[in-house]
């Protein structure tokens, strides 16, 4: 009787599983978890094994036709979590595979398309624009996939061209499967093939007497006998100055023998660290420390830990001890911070508690560094991994805890398909291995919040900011020549309270005649802290150097022609530039619709925000951290190490700048607009908003020189504003939440968003009032009293990447369960997104 299989095949839009059987060889090869070639209509497709069954859904079934990779891709636990993610995101499985598979490893069946004529020929006949776009095409380049066409022919039914070339003979199309596109990585070694007495003893019939080749391949032999393992060539070429001719010919002759060794690509490599004691905690921190202790033991009842600790309080610490319990049990621990921008500093602090055990894994690293990652966890080489999103899907067999640094950032949502929350997800997961979850964070999203109010999550607190332990603050107070404002804390530790923040109200600076970007006070701040050779951040929300061009004789606007919203202006390039879909124009000398030149730019960005200060203080040396400043790979851990390095005094930047950075010199915090993102029409908007000022806010006052900070606005009295001034959660927690439950948003109510999105703005409308049609007879016919529906309406950016967006919001208890095992075509559907704009 053959053993039959359960197969999620990587297929778009396939949301099934299907029944395989083996046959030959394959039978007893193949496990639970391993990537398979198998057949899926006229094509081959990859295939994850998800379990064995004994008796197939069908009357017949199709062999597995090729194993992919001889060990297992995905261990029980990761089916299980990518299971719970279908269910919960309504997101199709193999998708949600895919999310654990590193780059290159997961390929998706293709077709193969070929001209039959030559593009002369067949362009006689071709009876549209894009047919003959894609005949010239595969003329210029040859065969090609349909993703090389797609990047290729962007934003063009060049698929549609295809099949009428087709049905016309002019061109043909076959499937095929593209094998992996990574693999391990070798280095070409060589060793000695023969005994040193030979090796001695040839020394003069190496080559011509007298010549170059007689020198250098005696010096690769003198070489090889001091080393007696297989040796790297470059080694070999650098300490003889021989080459691969020369190995060659020794080979030739007996006397060497070249061969290959795979090596590891390290992202971590090259890293200086020194090993350091961990310090003594102070009774907050013990206090917390023990509640999760018991959770190894447990007593957590499959429950995650919410850590609920201001800035600089020693939620690191905690979660360092975490990981050393984890480590001592033989298991093997996750930490996730939100961005690439936050792992330098996160990696470096856990390298040196535990050298040699740490991997990283981000989306900025090369395909070989995040496989090769992903395969030494799979091999039990690496203890703990650090990284955002991806690094949840990390294949560790013996998972035992799992961290989520600045739980509160939205970057952990996935907001292109497939959408998840890897909060979510990690909490899950957990619960999946009976591993110790701990979310961490000064500014907890009030849903978490809530959750540990209600009892289904642990409440952890750290209400004082413990900054530095006695030695080290004393150090630094002796090399600044000042008194530490620091105060005895606990045995070794000392406090210092949260910086003081001062509001500006940027009304009355206009009525005073200040028309600069900066407030009196901010200007005197910064000059101070400049002349005292100390650092200062300035935070804006907005990149660019200004937010929009406006004419001023007729009022246009210059929007993006493919998503109707203002260009950003871009000094360095005089380019107008969209953030949305990239769209870039050069800036015009007049004005497109009345020719007037009275084009003026508006607004402020981070780019005009550096060109102020270095007009106003000549003399500051300032950088930016933004979108645009860290497109290199590196660029986040350059900028970081210039600014701590004090190569600079200002750092300019977004909401980078928020995310939990250790910035020990800076002493003045100047948010530049703190209204940014306030009033925009989304349910979250002010707990956004909250959050940025209050982590921004936290990086002042880190070391005994104190800190301030300084927060201008145009609506001083707002409880948003007030809240982050007072550094009090407490009163913003309490004020949000009794709004949420007079509009019945989350944390009281679940939410499901259906966007449409099309290039025809009347075809977007009539698909949305459709399926608001179809979704209101689902809910009355199956008794959904409880689900609102908000919609059909034009999302707030109506127009992006040239689509018309349309959505429709549910509302209730549980509204995902409504569209449970139900197709709906050609939308995005997002269970719970933190923003409906």
């Amino acid at each position: 009787m053959p053993t039959y299989l359960e197969i999620a095949v990587n297929v778009p839009q396939v949301a099934g599983v299907f029944h395989y059987h083996l046959e030959g060889e394959l039978e007893g090869e193949i496990q639970v978890g391993h990537l398979v070639e198998v057949p899926f209509g006229n094509q081959q497709v990859q295939g994850v094994v998800l379990r064995y069954v004994d008796k197939p859904s069908v009357a017949e079934t199709r062999p597995v036709t090729g194993l992919i990779d001889s060990q297992v891709v995905l261990t029980h636990s990761q089916i299980q979590l990518a299971e719970h993610l279908a269910h919960a995101t309504l997101t199709p499985l193999a998708t949600c595979i895919g999310l654990m598979l590193p780059p290159g490893i997961g390929q998706q069946a293709d077709s193969l398309y070929t001209l039959q004529l030559k593009s002369t020929l067949a362009t006689k006949t071709a009876a549209s624009e894009t047919q003959k776009r894609v005949l010239g095409l595969l003329e210029q380049r040859g065969p090609l996939r349909g993703r090389q066409i797609d990047r290729a022919l962007p934003r063009t039914n060049w698929r549609a061209a295809a099949r009428a070339l087709i049905r016309r003979g002019l061109v043909t199309s076959q499937p095929v499967l593209q094998p992996p596109s990574v693999r391990p990585k070798t280095v070409r070694t060589v060793r000695l093939a023969a005994t040193p007495a030979v090796v001695e003893a040839s020394l003069p019939e190496v080559g011509k007497a007298g010549s170059a080749a007689l020198e250098r391949r005696q010096a690769i032999l003198r070489y090889l006998l001091s080393e007696p393992e297989p040796v790297e060539v470059p080694w070999v070429y650098a300490e003889s100055g021989g080459n691969l001719s020369d190995l060659r010919k020794l080979e030739q002759i007996g006397l060497v023998r070249l061969g290959e060794r795979e090596i590891w690509r390290d992202a971590l490599e090259g890293i200086d660290f020194q090993p350091v004691e961990a310090p003594v905690l102070t009774q907050d921190q013990r206090t917390c420390w023990q509640a999760i202790e018991a959770g190894f033991e447990g007593l957590a009842n499959g429950k995650p830990y919410l850590l609920h600790g201001v800035t600089g309080s020693g939620k690191t610490e905690i979660y360092l001890q975490a990981v050393k319990a984890t480590l001592q049990r033989g298991m093997q621990a996750i930490i996730m911070v939100p961005e690439i921008a936050l792992t330098p500093q996160t990696v470096r602090r856990f390298m040196v508690r535990f050298p040699g055990q740490v991997g990283l894994i981000h989306s900025g690293l090369s395909p070989g560094e995040r496989y090769d990652t992903w395969r030494r966890a799979r091999a039990g080489e690496l203890s703990v991994v650090v990284g955002p999103r991806s690094a949840l899907f990390t294949p560790f067999v013996h998972l035992g805890l799992i961290v989520v640094d600045e739980c509160h950032d939205d970057s952990y949502y996935q907001s292109d398909p497939p959408f998840y929350d890897a909060r979510e997800a990690a909490v899950a997961y957990a619960q999946l291995t009976r591993s110790v979850c701990v979310l961490g964070s000064a500014t907890p999203d009030l849903s978490s919040t809530y959750l540990a109010q209600q009892g289904k999550w642990h409440y952890l607190e750290l209400p004082a900011r413990i900054l530095a332990h006695r030695q080290v603050i004393q150090a630094q107070a002796k090399k600044y020549e000042l008194a530490s404002r620091f105060r005895p804390y606990e045995e070794q530790a000392e406090t210092i309270d949260l910086p003081p923040v001062e509001i500006i109200d940027m009304r009355q600076e206009l009525k005073a005649g200040n028309r600069s970007i900066f407030s009196r006070a901010l200007h005197s701040a910064l000059g101070e802290t400049l002349a005292s050779g100390q650092q200062g951040i300035l935070f804006l929300n907005r990149r660019g150097m200004a937010t929009y061009v406006f004419c001023r004789d007729c009022g246009l606007v210059l929007k993006c022609p493919r998503c109707e919203v203002p260009l950003t202006y871009h000094a360095p390039n005089q380019a107008l530039t969209c953030h949305h879909c990239s769209y870039r124009r050069n800036m015009p000398k007049q004005c497109p619709r009345c020719h007037s030149q009275r084009i003026r730019q508006y607004g402020t960005g981070t780019e005009r925000v550096e060109a102020e200060v270095q007009a106003v203080f000549p003399a500051a040396r300032t950088l930016r951290w933004d979108y645009e400043t860290t497109r290199q790979k590196g660029a986040h851990e350059a900028i970081l190490n210039h600014f701590i390095s004090q190569q600079a005094n200002v750092l300019i930047g977004t909401q980078m700048l928020a995310k939990g950075l250790d910035l020990p010199l800076v002493t003045l915090v100047g948010v530049v607009l703190a209204d940014v993102g306030l009033n925009m029409p989304d349910y979250r908007a002010a707990e956004r908003t909250f959050q940025v000022l209050t982590q921004v806010a936290g990086r002042a006052g880190r070391s005994p020189l104190g800190g301030k900070v300084i927060l201008q606005t145009f609506h001083p009295d707002h409880y948003v504003i007030q809240s982050a001034a007072g550094h009090s959660y407490k009163d913003f927690y309490q004020k949000e939440l009794a709004y949420r439950r007079q509009l019945a948003y989350p944390p009281y109510t679940q939410l499901v968003r259906l966007e449409y999105r099309h290039r025809d703005p009347l075809i977007a409308e009539q698909q949305a009032n459709q399926l608001a049609a179809q979704l209101h007879t689902w809910m009355k016919a199956e008794g959904y009293r409880a689900t609102t529906m908000v919609g059909p309406a034009p999302c707030f950016f109506t127009r992006l990447a040239g689509l018309y967006r349309w959505q429709v919001i549910l509302r209730g208890p549980d509204p995902a369960s409504l569209l449970r095992g139900r197709t709906i075509s050609d939308w995005r559907i997002e269970v719970n997104p933190p923003s409906l704009l």
